[in-house]
């Protein structure tokens, strides 16, 4: 009777230690996903493990005071942002009203009998000061836009319908630059849940940007799939500058007069309204493709 004690000893302890091990894997996989979760939300709480196993216990453990940084990490850094934006805000709005009263003057020296020297001088005052006052108001519009919490309203618009208009805005920015839009826009409708305001300065800020750099053409394709194209040769880029295109503040020397803030603020609304945004750069082309999904 012996031997049959001891193998139901053993099958018993060797099913103890299964059903351990089980529970054990089953904790883990209870961490695992519970940690996703944690991770993809702003949230407060903490991971829970109901297993006595102490280095399972000791695992989430260590992982709950690394959540505990990451969380005051992340509060720092949203408190910082929003910081930051409204100083952008204030000193937007701080800006606004000398340079007002510095065109102003000028306007006033403008009319003043003047030396050829300092029509000269004055020509590169009113310049930089031009200069100053859009990028004050890209500025203004940028933090404005970045410190909106709420979702856009978004409403059926047809893309051909924006599209058209936004190229008849810039008829004569285009026509003084000799460049003639190869237009292809499909005949069947293409309707999108869009901002009709936040579109149209989208389409403005990627036509601006294509006046900047084009070498003399422009291409408007849109598709039935809700992708538009905007493409023109620019031979003065490079694919690291493309590649930088959409951050704050970047313009590359060709574009001397740009803020940096241009597709900045198009990136930011196209992805408020659903849409995705890319540049790519081939063969002395740049390409800003956009897409919107259906609802």
């Amino acid at each position: 009777m012996l031997p049959w004690i001891l193998t139901a000893l053993l099958a018993a302890a060797l099913a103890l230690r299964l059903l351990k091990t089980y529970l054990t894997w089953k904790s883990l996989d209870e961490i695992v996903r519970a940690l996703g979760e944690l991770l993809s939300q702003d949230t407060n709480n903490l991971l829970f493990s109901p297993s006595r196993d102490r280095r399972v216990r000791r695992l989430t453990s260590l992982l709950n005071s690394h959540l505990r940084l990451l969380r005051d990490q992340r509060r720092r850094y949203q408190n910082g942002d929003r910081e930051l934006k409204e100083a952008v805000t204030n000193i937007s709005h701080d800006l606004r009203t000398p340079l007002t009263a510095v065109q102003g003057y000028l306007d006033l020296l403008e009319s003043e009998e003047k030396s050829a020297d300092a029509e000269r001088y004055l020509a590169l005052v009113r310049n930089r000061t031009d200069a100053m006052g859009q990028l004050t108001e890209e500025l203004l519009r940028y933090s404005l836009i970045l410190s909106a919490d709420e979702d856009l309203p978004l409403e059926p618009l047809c893309l051909n319908d924006a599209i058209e208009e936004s190229l008849a805005a810039f008829y004569g920015a285009l026509t003084a630059r000799g460049v003639t839009p190869d237009i292809q826009i499909p005949t069947a409708k293409v309707v999108r849940p869009l901002n009709k305001a936040a579109l149209s300065r989208v389409f403005g800020n990627i036509l601006g940007n294509a006046l900047k750099y084009s070498g003399g053409d422009l291409g408007v394709t849109l598709l039935e799939t809700g992708e538009a194209v905007f493409s023109n040769a620019a031979p003065g880029l490079n694919e690291v500058e493309v590649g930088r295109l959409f951050d704050r503040f970047f313009s590359v020397e060709a574009a001397r007069n740009s803020t940096g803030l241009g597709l900045a603020i198009a990136k930011s609304l196209v992805e408020r309204m659903n849409g995705t945004i890319e540049a790519r750069y081939a063969e002395d082309r740049l390409e800003i493709r956009i897409f919107f999904p259906k609802a």
